[in-house]
């Protein structure tokens, strides 16, 4: 499983041709990957039933269920998964993901997972511009035992008036730059 992915970066790093990083055909990073190694900007909004996660790269969207349902237990994979979340304190929302699809990659380097991974974000504010990130990869068909993905991610409160650009992977481009390189 750990050898079918080829990345173009990180201590597996294949020759740029050679690559099969699904960034690299456009495909969408999934999650966890676009929290912990494609995060550019991101807008959170909340509403009386979920948090909505709008990501800058690729103009994707993950839906965080805040009504009290719990995760299903046999979700249909997707590239985003099925979230729920709650808070736990006054500062700390933690969010509970499963039924990702297997094609994704965890991170640049090609690290893999199957479909019983189970990812637990931890969203702690620690003061009025700042949320703290911790991410946790728990994957029994993969991995040993739960491990945190990295250090924290720390998000920054951006003016109000800063908007979410058009940010896209576009195909045609992608393979005209793979002729240069």
């Amino acid at each position: 499983m750990f050898r079918a992915n080829k990345p173009g970066r990180g201590i597996t790093e294949v020759p740029v041709g050679l690559t099969n990083d699904p960034l690299d055909s456009c495909d969408p990073a999934g999650f966890p990957r676009s929290n912990l190694f494609e995060l550019r900007a991101v807008q959170i909004v909340q509403t009386s039933n979920q948090v909505l996660i709008l990501y800058e790269y690729q103009r994707v969207w993950r839906v965080i269920w805040t009504d009290g349902r719990e995760l299903p237990k046999d979700p249909d994979p997707t590239l985003y998964g099925y979230s729920v979340g709650k808070w736990v304190d006054d500062t700390t929302f933690v969010v509970q993901t499963v039924g990702l699809e297997e094609k994704t990659w965890l991170d640049n380097s090609g690290d893999p997972h199957s479909s019983d991974l189970r990812v637990e974000e931890r969203f702690h504010r620690v003061n009025r511009d700042t949320l703290d990130l911790t991410v946790t990869i728990d994957d029994p068909k993969v991995y040993t035992k739960p491990w945190m993905a990295g250090d924290k991610v720390s998000l920054k409160l951006q003016p109000p008036d800063r908007e979410i650009k058009e940010m896209f992977c576009v195909p045609t481009e992608m393979e005209e730059y793979k002729k240069l390189m």
